[in-house]
Formats: structure tokens, sequence, C-alpha cells
């Protein structure tokens, strides 16, 4: 006996929760709830934003559930993210608080599931798209709330870590709380804005707009390691290029040989590195950066292989970091590079995993972008060359909307290239496709493009 349409048609909250719009609106809020996380703390507190990113996680399992049919197992979360995750969760046995460091590996958990659930109801083109409304709107409060407090107001706003220097023409911190934070921000923002300007998704108008807003702000947080990061997604925008317009059989020599003039430049730039300060004008802030480097990797041979525990945004009563604050009579909250906080506090392992995760998307996201015909593909590396430089000089990478973003940039490449396509191959880049033709949507411009 077959069953009857109404038995199988589903009740109106699984139909929403599989809609599109509810996918969009799901996206919007989960970018803009992580990426204003220190202005919901600082207005509304702690719990406030806890709750919220609950909520969001709780509405993501059943956004999961409703669309199982569309997802697979074995893409859903990338073997280096798994690896390096539950690394950081075995270490909550060694560390010196547990309990605090387990619940720092939740937060890092949630916010992780966060982005895997964008990256599988979202295609690349749907996620610049919402990332790039969602900046548009704190970058422009960012502006807003400066110019309130550095020209009408003439006052600083303390509880958002606002000092109202717009009239001096910087640093200005908008509601990120720090001017290095909101001058990589501006710059994801930027990368996001160009793409959208290169797709034709937003009108003209907009577009232009948005890039004067984005690039305004970034020189006007006069963040020391902007320019550098800057620099370093101008050259891959250009290396990108070349290699998208190159001819197929020329492509592998072509990428072999920018992958030694990277080498080459790494080289480089280290052995010019007091120059490039000098020229920066960050001499003193770089000086106090290699004193706590030095100081963490002293710390580190303690524990080289499993380091300290995972605790990400560092806890300043517990060993190492209370006296590493000590020792340098500072107030540091981070290492001030991923790479040295990940072997602080998950060793050399973790360090190797967490290199292993980046270096892995990089490479995927880059050889998708060299051959798809969408330029909307070449936005996942130029943020993976943003997030990884920045590594050397903030932690963001490690906790909240860096995080976010490195999983997300992950998840993207694993679907597209992957050692699970052999294994899945009744699966695109993003989710399984139907006989009917239905499923997840492609990106705009790459109906029939190579990858």
């Amino acid at each position: 006996m077959s069953e009857s349409p109404a038995s199988t048609a589903p009740g109106w909250l699984g139909a929403l929760l599989n809609s599109a719009s509810f996918a969009r609106a799901y996206t919007l809020v989960v970018f803009g709830t992580v990426f204003s996380a220190f202005a919901i703390e600082r207005i509304a507190g702690h719990v406030t934003y806890v709750t919220a990113v609950v909520g969001l996680c709780v509405l993501g399992v059943a956004i999961m559930v409703v669309r199982r049919r569309e997802v697979s197992l074995l893409r859903l979360v990338p073997t280096s993210v798994v690896m390096f995750a539950g690394w950081a969760l075995v270490s909550v046995f060694w560390s010196g608080e547990p309990g605090a460091s387990f619940w720092s590996w939740v937060s890092m958990a949630a916010t992780a599931f966060l982005a895997v659930v964008i990256g599988h109801v979202r295609d690349t083109l749907q996620t610049v798209r919402a990332l790039g409304d969602v900046l548009r709107a704190l970058l422009g409060l960012s502006l807003a709330v400066e110019v309130l407090s550095g020209i009408l107001l003439d006052m600083p706003f303390r509880f958002l870590g606002v000092q109202g220097n717009l009239a001096q023409l910087g640093p200005i911190q908008g509601i990120f709380g720090t001017r290095n934070l909101l001058g990589f921000v501006a710059l994801l923002a930027l990368i996001t804005f160009l793409i959208e300007y290169r797709t034709q998704s937003v009108g003209p108008g907009v577009s232009v707009a948005s890039v004067v807003l984005a690039g305004g702000l970034a020189a006007l947080s006069d963040s020391p390691t902007v320019l550098v990061v800057a620099v370093a997604v101008g050259l891959a925008v250009g290396a990108l290029a070349l290699v998208r317009h190159a001819r197929p059989e020329r492509r592998a020599g072509l990428q072999l040989a920018l992958g030694g003039l990277v080498v080459v430049g790494v080289f480089v730039g280290y052995a010019a590195r007091h120059p490039i300060i000098a020229l920066l004008g960050a001499g003193t802030d770089f000086s106090m950066r290699v004193d706590l480097w030095n100081f963490m990797v002293d710390l580190l041979r303690q524990r080289p292989v499993q380091g300290f525990g995972w605790y990400g945004v560092w806890d300043p009563q517990e060993y190492p970091f209370n006296a590493i604050n000590f020792w340098l009579d500072a107030d540091h909250a981070t290492g001030l590079n991923a790479y040295f906080d990940v072997a602080l506090q998950l060793g050399w392992v973790g360090l190797v995993l967490f290199l292993a995760l980046g270096a892995l998307a990089l490479a995927r996201s880059w050889l998708v972008a060299g051959e798809r015909r969408s330029v909307v593909y070449a936005w996942t590396p130029l943020i993976l060359v943003a997030l990884l430089v920045d590594s050397m000089f903030e932690s963001f990478t490690l906790t909240g909307l860096g995080w976010l973003m490195l999983v997300l940039c992950a998840v993207r490449a694993g679907q597209s290239r992957s050692w699970r396509e052999r294994l899945d191959s009744g699966t695109d880049a993003a989710g399984p496709v139907r006989a009917d033709g239905s499923g997840l949507p492609h990106a705009q411009g790459d109906h029939g493009a190579a990858g």
C-alpha cells in the first residue's frame, strides 16, 4: 500500500529548515554573530554571546538532519580539521586546568561546526554574498561609531575600546576592539568585495562604495600588519591570474616556478626583516613580539611534543601564560602568532597538524581556482593567504572569526578536490547530485568547468 501524499510531504518546519531562504538567513546570522563577538560581549555580556552560538548550533544540527540526503558523511569535515581538533581535545588530559581547557575546546568545536554547516548549505558565491552583506553592515557601523566618538562627541567609547582618533586619521578600532583586528577584517572584506565586483553579484555602485569603505578603514586602522598581509594577497592575486590565463599543459611548470619563488621570497624577507620593519615603522612593536616569541620557545622546551594543553585565548591565571606575562611585565591574551601559539599549547604535533590543515586547504583551493572558469573560486585561496600570512603576527585564526573562516575555507577546498572523490564519486563540490538534478547549487559561472 502506497503512502498518502500527506504522509510523505515534509512538515512546515522541515520545509522551512530545508529552504534556500532559511539557509541564507542562517548564514547571515552566523557571520554577523561571530564577526561582532567583541561588541556583543561588551554590550550584552559573554553569556549572551554563548547563548547565541549555542542556539545557532542547535539550528545547524536541525538543518543538517533535514538535509541529510544532500550531505555525504565522507565529505562532511576535512580530515585535517578533524585531526587538529582531535589533538586539541586529547590535550585536555595533560592541561593544567582540564575544565577550562575542555570548555575552550567546546568553543572551538562549536565555531567549527557553524563553518561546516555553512559550507554544506551555501555554495561559494552564496557564501561570498552573505559575508559581503554582513561585512558591509559591520564596517559601516564601525565607521559610524568612530565618527560619533571621534568627531561628533569627541570622546572615547571605553566600553567598546574605541579611542576616538578618527579626527587624527587613526588608529581606529571600530566595533572590533583593536586596530589589528579591524584591519584584518577590512582586508577580508576587501577580498570579498572585489570578488563580488568581478562576479557582478551586486551593483557597481555598491561594489565601489564597499571597496572604498574597506580600504579606508584598513588604512585608518594604522595596523603595521595590514600592509604586509595586503602585499601578500596582492602577490597571490597576480600569481593566480598568471595560472588562470596559462595554457593547461603549462600550468604544472608554472605552479612549480611560483612555489620556488615563494620559498625564495620567504628567505629574502627573513634576511631583510630589519629594513622592512624599519620601513613599516614597527620596530618597537616587532621587538616586543620577538621577546614574547623567544620566551614562548624557551617554555616549549619543557613540553615539546604535547604542549601545555589547549586554551585558545590565554587564561592569565594558568601556567605558562601567567609566567610569560610576569617575566615580560605584560598582559598578553595570545602569543601574537598563531604558529607559536599552537606549538606552545599543542606542541610540535599540534603545529604539524595545523600547518597541514592550512597547507592542504590552500593547495586544494589554489588548484581549483586555477582550473575553473568562474573567478568566484579565487575567493577561497585568497582568504586563506590572508589568514595564513596574518597568523605570523596575530593568533586570530585560532579562535572566533579567524577560526570560522579557516574551517570554512578548508571545508570548501575539501569539497572541490579531495581523496574522498574517489570513494564518493556520486557527489559534486556542493553535495550529492540527485537523480532529478536537484540538490545544492553550483557557483555561478561554473557549469561545465573543469575540476
